[in-house]
């Protein structure tokens, strides 16, 4: 049989090449085959260096900030608690080295946890407040009065507005209870009651 081929072939002009690049020849007979019968729009390559439009369409969790700040006998402290949207709990304690006022230590708690969630990389972000105040101002609810206030709060939104979202909400004192508690304590540095809750010093405010 395979003499019978070679004498029937002889009469051509046959050589053999190799195919070198099989892949990419698949890839263009599977591009020629179904081009015709496939939308456009149903086939998307995405490189590595792919524009970030891509990625920033794609859909951010939620995170849930809780912020309180105290001052108690002179002395200030706030406490943040962030939940991951897997509902992990990130916990921190401040005490405030410098003289602030209930307000001040309010906006310094609010600034102090955006300031953590942005390090961490959150883009979309729950807060909550007990300060109608803070909240209502941040919000536009309220105007700004007094050269410090009008610090705190241009500092707040400049740091809001490095997020995708932020959803700034002001709930009751009750059910900001756990947290209050936490802050009074940092306001007076007691370490042996807050825990395993890491404790921080800050020396100078966040505002000039």
């Amino acid at each position: 049989m395979m003499m019978k081929w070679a004498v029937e072939l002889g009469q051509f002009d046959l050589e053999y090449m190799p195919r070198t690049a099989i892949k990419g020849q698949a890839l263009a007979d599977f591009l020629l085959e179904f081009d015709s019968e496939v939308d456009d729009k149903a086939l998307m390559v995405l490189h590595p260096s792919y524009p970030k439009e891509v990625s920033e369409e794609l859909p951010h969790p939620w995170w849930i900030l809780h912020v309180d700040g105290a001052v108690n006998n002179g002395e200030a402290g706030a406490v943040i608690v962030l939940v991951s949207p897997e509902g992990h709990h990130m916990m921190s304690a401040i005490h405030f080295k410098f003289y602030t006022t209930n307000n001040d230590a309010e906006y310094q708690a609010l600034i102090n946890g955006l300031k953590i969630s942005l390090e961490i990389g959150v883009r979309n972000l729950i807060a909550k407040s007990d300060s109608e105040l803070v909240v209502n101002q941040v919000n536009g609810g309220f105007q700004a009065r007094g050269p410090r206030t009008k610090l705190y709060l241009r500092y707040t939104q400049r740091l809001i507005g490095r997020f995708k979202e932020v959803c700034l909400e002001c709930i009751p004192q009750e059910k900001n209870n756990n947290v209050n508690v936490l802050a009074k304590m940092g306001s007076q540095q007691e370490a042996v009651l807050l825990g395993s809750i890491p404790l921080e010093i800050q020396e100078i405010p966040s505002i000039p």
